[in-house]
Order: C-alpha cells, then structure tokens, then sequence
C-alpha cells in the first residue's frame, strides 16, 4: 500500500494512496474561489438541496429545522416531526422530488431516537405538510447514522447509512446499516436492486456523501482511525468493513478509488462537477477536490481552503455553475466564529 497523503496546504496538491487510471481520460486543472457568502447564522447546517425557482433549502441538524436560502436571506419553512438530535443524528440529509413542483414532494432523513428514517414531506406555498415516513428501521445510534439523500439520473431515491456502531451491520444482508440504499418514493425496493433488497451496496461504516456523473455513482465514506473513503459504486458490491477500512486488496471486497488519513478529511457531502469529485471535509477542514472519469480517479487530489473556514459539512453544485458549501462550526466539535454557520458561494476554473 502506497503512503498516504501529506497535510496539504491552501489551494495545494496532496497525494493520494490509489493509483490513478492508466487510461485515456486526463484530469484538468482546476481552481478553486470563495466569491461570496450566501447566508450566514444557520445552526448546523446538514442537507441542502435547490428548487426550481434556485433557492436552496436548508435543514438544521440540531433543530429539526428546514430554512429556505433565498437572496442571500434565510427563512424558516417548518419542523419535521419527531427528530431527536445526538452528537452526529437529528435532521440530516434532504432531497427535492424530480418531479417538482409538479410532485410537490421532499425528502429529508432524520433520527428519531429508535431508529433513523426516510419522509416524505408536501411542500408547497414555502411551508412543510403531510409528513410521511416511508421508509424506518435505518440503525441508529449517537454516531455512525449516515443521512445522505441524492436522487439519481434513474428518477430513484439513494440514501447512504452507517453501521449504528454495530460492525456486524454492514455485513448483515437483513440491516439498513453500513448500506447503500436505492428506493422508490414510497419507500420500496427500486426495480433492478440485486435480489429484490432495498440496498444496493454492503461493507460501509458510515457513507455522508453520495452524487453521479451520469450514471456513475460515487460516496464518501468515514473510516474508523485510518483512511477515510472514495468509493466507485457498483450494485452488488461489498466495500469491506469492517474487515477492510482504505484499500485493503481482500478478496470479494471492493477497493477505494482514493483514501485520506482521518485528519486530512473526515469526509461529509461531495458533489460532481467538471471532472471532479469535490469532497467536503470536517476534521480535515478543507474542501478537496478529486478527478475522475467513469467510476475512476485520473489524478491526484488537491486541497482548498484549508483551516480557513473551520468543518465543511457539505457541498452542491448550484444551478448557476458554482458550489454552495456548508461549513458545521455549531455541531458542538468546531470553534463557531462570528456569522457561523454560513454557506460560501465558490467558483470552479478549470484549465
């Protein structure tokens, strides 16, 4: 196993343990700015996803809150009910129907004390209604909950889980934990999942960030003490833990396309664009960027901003070509400074 990547410096290169593609795809150059603060004073800030009209909502980890982001103001749209926060649960990830305003549908992934679960919420005329669960039995615990929700280019819903701080989860065909999920909007098995399950993908710890290039899925991943995770998703695959944490090489067992030490990333959100994976990173406090082309990486990661801006929590490409990224100063592990949580408007240049 090659060595792991340096601390790397502002806007500078660090290695990275998998090896890169040997095929024809090259990586661009690219760089990264912070143009502007969109919105300032959310508290702790974890999913967020945009709406027709380029507003952005916005759930409150902590609160059980969603906030709609509109010209650079912040406005509350209602609660979720039954959300019990924890040191890393309460409302997390969030997804707007595809089909919206026509299905005037979200959907947000929340701890509920018992168990982590998936609803769908009415949101029409900015306010929350019709609250469903369609989807429970997710397994929770203080940590390892997982709560990212991403629709994929298939119309389906995917929802990345951890092991609830239960190893044998992730390897246990009959628990949502250490998964990932894809699933129908009333919470079924989608069509196509191997065997029929609501899961897709088995052997994760705790998965925060998923997005596509196409039809090429791609997730984060926290590793336990050693290397954090990009994985290259393939339905049926097995990502390892808890036998594997990083690249490990076990038979059955898929690699990393990348791995991190714990303190250059601890990775939440990431988001596609441009030919690069950009991951955002909490203990790391940085935002890296990763390129790759069709479910490999093609060059090394570089890092931005980092310790600028304290725990990036997550990051999306914005309907005007730039990326809204979260920082989580409040979630009781970071040093808030004044305005936080905010969310930064960063322009991607390539070359």
């Amino acid at each position: 196993m090659a060595a792991g990547c340096s601390e790397a410096t502002p806007g500078g290169t660090s290695s990275s343990s998998a090896p890169a593609s040997a095929g024809t795809a090259h990586a661009s150059a690219v760089t990264l700015t912070v143009a502007s603060t969109v919105a300032t004073g959310i508290q702790v800030p974890w999913g967020l996803a945009f709406l027709p009209d380029k507003s952005a909502l916005v759930t409150e980890r902590d609160a059980g809150k969603i906030v709609r982001v509109a010209g650079g103001r912040v406005a509350e749209v209602g609660a979720v009910d039954g959300v019990k926060a924890s040191a890393e649960g309460g409302l997390l990830g969030l997804a707007v129907d595809p089909g919206y305003p026509g299905k005037p549908y979200i959907y947000v992934y929340y701890s509920s004390g018992s168990d982590n679960r998936i609803a769908r919420i009415a949101y029409r005329d900015g306010k929350l209604s019709e609250q469903q669960v369609i989807l429970d039995g997710i397994p929770e615990a203080a940590i390892h909950n997982g709560g990212r929700l991403r629709f994929g280019p298939d119309g389906f819903l995917y929802a990345g889980t951890g092991d609830g701080t239960e190893q044998p989860n992730s390897q246990d065909d009959n628990s949502l934990g250490g998964k990932i999920l894809r699933i129908t909007t009333d919470g079924k098995a989608a069509p196509g999942n191997p065997d029929g399950r609501v899961w897709i993908t088995k052997g994760h710890r705790n998965v925060q960030g998923l997005t596509f290039d196409g039809n090429q899925l791609y997730a984060s991943e926290f590793g336990q003490s050693t290397w954090d995770e990009l994985n290259a998703i393939t339905p049926g695959a097995n990502y390892g833990w808890p036998a594997a944490e990083g690249i490990s090489h076990l038979d059955g067992m898929t690699d990393p396309i990348a791995q991190w030490p714990t303190a250059d990333a601890s990775p939440s959100g990431i988001t596609f664009a441009k030919g690069h994976v950009f991951m955002a990173g909490l203990r790391g406090q940085r935002l890296w960027a990763i390129p790759v082309a069709g479910g490999k990486r093609i060059g090394e990661p570089k890092a931005f901003f980092t310790k600028q801006y304290g725990r990036l929590r997550t990051v999306e490409l914005a309907p005007d070509g730039s990326l809204w990224v979260t920082t989580s100063n409040t979630d009781g592990r970071g040093r808030p400074r004044p305005g936080d949580d905010r969310i930064l408007r960063v322009i991607i240049s390539t070359s």
